[in-house]
């Protein structure tokens, strides 16, 4: 049993189950009618049942009873319906023991009931506490998933029939605007065997921080809960997307990639100073530096991988490059075969838009054996240079070289090593420098059906 999936859902009021009413924001909250819990029996899930599943946000909550399925694993994941109607409440209302600060507003200990059993009760009379989770460790992680557990005393553990889990990002001055912020997420699973695994792209996110608490908790005979004192709080970072999460984007992108048109030079623009500095401070070179952060969140080229930014589409009237550019006025060209041939290796490294109509497609280029081929081999899926849908380099008749790039996405190619400015040549555009259209650290939109898929944006 070690390894139980739990695919969470969000838990109004963390600990302790609260129920909405529709209307007056007036009206204190109330258990659900008894039909409706029978409803919920008579569709064959109950709340007892592995996962109870909330949605909670902003002050708005939902009851949703999943549809349970079991995978090939034995394991258990629900069937969440793409959207539910949620109705009003009067207050934000998350646990009265909360370990986040700033969550708990206009909540009354009297309207919480904790009720005693006469078994669980020492010999004074008082009721014995539960065991508080202890030496949390977090394992496993990846963009969208983590594994779980934690040591507890042996007093009470056997009356332990629940978990709660209080997940909620970490907050800090450059904190993504991703879906879900702000919203914390408060976990219910049956006590099951550790470890446990928690996933859902619903409310995590790739490469970023999160903080973790857990509680126990004993279902009483009436539907209410005894619970134990937050655990400490763990501090844990999600992971990037891995080659299968990928290959997903891949596959997104060769749909909308269009036919291929030719193309001889690659070509990119900065200003002045740029190019200055390059033949007086790096022997006429320019020089790979980190990419930034633009694109796909979970991207793991994002901040990691040195290289150096070139574009190729061109005009489908002229076949030459367009004369606009966002980046500055003066273009330095040079001829495709410098950079991309056989002895080049091509990788597929992110698909994502910004709000618009047309989508970007990254791709790098990576000399055989060079650093970033090393680096992109562990990371990212590897194209055929002859036979893809983006960037193809084939040999002609003649045993020259031919080159198409795709005409219906954008290509932001990273070439991995330094390039010597003699190899081409620096000119001044003629169009208009097009600060609208920069990517410089653009955010993806992480609504596109076209460009996201099932995992945190």
């Amino acid at each position: 049993m070690a390894g139980n999936t739990l695919s969470m859902a969000l838990n109004a009021g963390g600990s302790l189950r609260c129920w909405g009413r529709d209307d007056s924001a007036d009206a204190p909250l109330a258990a659900p009618p008894r039909r409706q819990k029978r409803r919920a029996t008579e569709r064959g899930w109950t709340p007892d049942s592995f996962f109870s599943s909330f949605f909670f946000q902003r002050g708005r909550t939902a009851f949703c009873p999943p549809a349970i399925r079991s995978n090939q694993s034995g394991s258990i994941t629900p069937d969440f319906p793409a959207a539910m109607e949620v109705p009003g409440l009067a207050h934000n209302i998350t646990s009265p023991l909360s370990p986040c600060e700033g969550m708990i507003k206009d909540l009354s200990l009297d309207s919480i009931q904790l009720c005693e059993r006469d078994d669980s009760k020492s010999q004074d009379g008082s009721m014995e506490e539960l065991p508080v989770p202890q030496n949390i460790k977090i394992s496993n992680i990846t963009c969208d998933s983590f594994k779980i557990c934690w040591d507890m005393e042996a007093r009470s553990k056997e009356r332990i029939t629940h978990y709660f889990i209080d997940l909620n990002k970490k907050e800090n001055k450059n904190s993504n605007k991703f879906k879900h912020k702000d919203v914390p997420t408060k976990l219910v699973a049956k006590a099951v065997p550790l470890p446990m695994t928690v996933r859902g792209h619903w409310f995590l996110s790739p490469r970023t921080e999160y903080t973790v608490a857990v509680q126990t908790a004993s279902k009483q005979t009436d539907g209410d809960y005894t619970v134990s004192e937050w655990s400490e709080i763990i501090e844990f970072c999600t992971a990037d997307y891995s080659t299968v999460h990928l290959n997903q984007l891949l596959e997104k992108a060769e749909v909308i990639a269009g036919r291929m048109l030719r193309f001889s030079v690659f070509y990119r623009n900065q200003h002045k100073e740029y190019f200055d500095h390059a033949r007086e401070s790096q022997d006429n070179r320019m020089m790979p530096s980190v990419k930034d952060n633009s694109g796909s969140h979970g991207s793991p080229i994002s901040g990691k991988l040195e290289g150096i930014f070139f574009s190729c589409n061109t005009e489908f009237n002229t076949g030459k490059p367009p004369q606009d550019s966002p980046y500055g006025r003066l273009r330095f060209e040079v001829r495709a075969d410098a950079l991309f041939n056989p002895d080049t290796n091509l990788y597929f490294g992110d698909f994502y838009c910004m709000y618009t109509a047309y989508h970007y497609v990254i791709l790098v280029l990576a000399p055989k054996g060079s650093r970033g081929d090393d680096f992109c081999k562990q990371r990212l899926p590897a194209l055929d240079i002859g036979n893809n849908r983006f960037l193809t380099c084939k040999q002609d008749g003649e045993g020259g070289l031919v080159f198409h790039h795709a005409q219906d996405v954008i290509l932001e190619v990273i070439y991995t090593e330094p390039v010597d400015l003699a190899l081409g040549t620096v000119a001044e555009i003629s169009g208009h420098q097009l600060m609208s259209l920069s990517t410089v650290n653009a955010k993806k939109d992480p609504s596109c059906k076209t460009c996201n898929i099932s995992v945190g944006r």
